[in-house]
């Protein structure tokens, strides 16, 4: 199983980073998790079909981590001329935003239809979902976004990757990362504590907590990026937009 950063960076565009999405390829499912608005461009970038993603599981409903849905849906309907059906997984309320977005951004697309099943699932607080040999856990996390956010725990051919989301710190998050793979953590600030972000002295203070066998630190903005010398590289992986990491 291989994941891809297709995009590691806050919803500012600090150190020229795109925004939030991971591709990720197993040998039952392909899917990215999060879909932040430049994600059309990153997949383009690392060579990436949108074709090949079978899913899509949202965090939650921000422009920097679902923006880029209805150009996903443009690229399906009009480039890929997608045949395949696509699976977007969110929390409450994400198939009325989609519809939302892609009306404002590219009217009329949707009352013309497309060529592809298209399916909307809604997120469970900790109730398991499986698709296409793929195993999902969603947790409630801190971040208001307009619909309850989630961290997600992903079980795909053995393996395990957890994701946190956008979240200050909240109780559940060593329950998320426990024995993963790869733990992907956001790390938005260095050490300015806030409500709805994470800071990478709270995630060392809590590192023993975690039980991952690696973290990724992603979600990155201009305060932490300038303090990354600082950074225990023993213990933190540190996300570049193409980084691919095997697991």
């Amino acid at each position: 199983m291989q994941l891809t950063v297709v995009g590691c960076g806050d919803a500012f565009g600090a150190g020229n980073r795109l925004q939030t999405a991971f591709f990720v390829r197993s040998e039952t499912s392909s899917f990215l998790i999060d879909c932040g608005a430049t994600t059309l461009i990153g997949l383009g970038r690392v060579g990436l079909s949108p074709n090949d993603i079978d899913a899509v599981f949202v965090s939650h409903l921000h422009g920097d981590h679902m923006g880029g849905l209805p150009w996903l849906l443009i690229h399906a309907k009009y480039v890929g001329l997608r045949q395949r059906p696509l699976v977007i997984v969110g929390p409450k309320t994400i198939e009325a935003r989609f519809a939302e977005l892609t009306e404002a951004v590219y009217p009329g697309t949707l009352e013309t239809g497309v060529d592809f099943d298209l399916e909307f699932v809604e997120h469970k607080e900790q109730a398991l979902l499986e698709l296409n040999g793929v195993s999902v856990t969603p947790f409630e996390v801190h971040h208001p976004s307009g619909a309850p956010p989630y961290a997600m725990r992903f079980d795909i051919d053995g393996k395990v990757v957890s994701f946190t989301g956008d979240t200050g710190w909240v109780d559940v998050l060593p329950t998320v990362s426990e024995g993963a793979d790869l733990f992907i953590s956001e790390c938005f600030q260095y050490d300015h504590k806030m409500p709805m972000h994470l800071d990478y002295k709270t995630i060392e203070a809590n590192y023993d907590r975690f039980l991952a066998k690696r973290v990724l630190l992603t979600h990155m903005g201009r305060e932490m990026l300038d303090e990354l010398s600082e950074v225990d590289r023993t213990r933190y992986e540190l996300a570049e937009d193409g980084m691919r990491i095997d697991l």
